[in-house]
């Protein structure tokens, strides 16, 4: 599997297979939390929670599977020495956004299923549930940037040996 995710990547940039399967994991949760607000606009609540729930869940593997390693082996170290350059800059703003979209996410989602205690229920689900769209959106956003920083625009990207 390793020797699959380190082959050339498949968009026509210097990425490897894994990063490029990384951003169209992304941009598939985007689609699918878009597909969750609309379910939820037009009053299929039930099909709403799980579409959020399993895309929730889905983007959590992804970031732990293919987006920690990275930023521990190729960012970190320049910190904060880099982080006036496009490469480090864009990977920590999308990992500091993303840090707080995965947890208020899965808070969101706990609180949908009825799993937190009633001290931390709240009572405007919908404005809880629009920030956390918000911030995955952007977290997204933010996502591509990292992918134009890291294969588009720098000549030498990082790999593994």
């Amino acid at each position: 599997m390793t020797d699959l995710l380190h082959q050339p990547g498949f968009l026509g940039t210097s990425a490897n297979f894994a990063a490029d399967a990384t951003l169209i994991g992304m941009i598939l949760i985007g689609i699918l939390f878009t597909i969750g607000a609309v379910l939820a606009r037009r009053g299929s609540i039930s099909n709403h929670r799980w579409v959020q729930t399993l895309t929730v869940l889905f983007n959590l593997l992804l970031v732990m599977w293919m987006m920690i390693l990275p930023y521990r082996d190729f960012i970190l170290p320049g910190i904060p020495d880099k982080l006036g350059d496009a490469f480090h800059l864009s990977t920590t703003l999308h990992g500091l956004v993303g840090a707080v979209a995965i947890v208020f996410g899965l808070f969101v989602v706990l609180r949908g299923h009825g799993l937190v205690p009633e001290a931390l229920k709240f009572s405007n689900y919908k404005r809880y549930m629009r920030t956390a769209y918000g911030l995955y959106m952007a977290t997204i956003a933010l996502g591509i940037w990292v992918y134009i920083a890291w294969f588009v625009t720098n000549p030498n990207p990082p790999v593994y040996n």
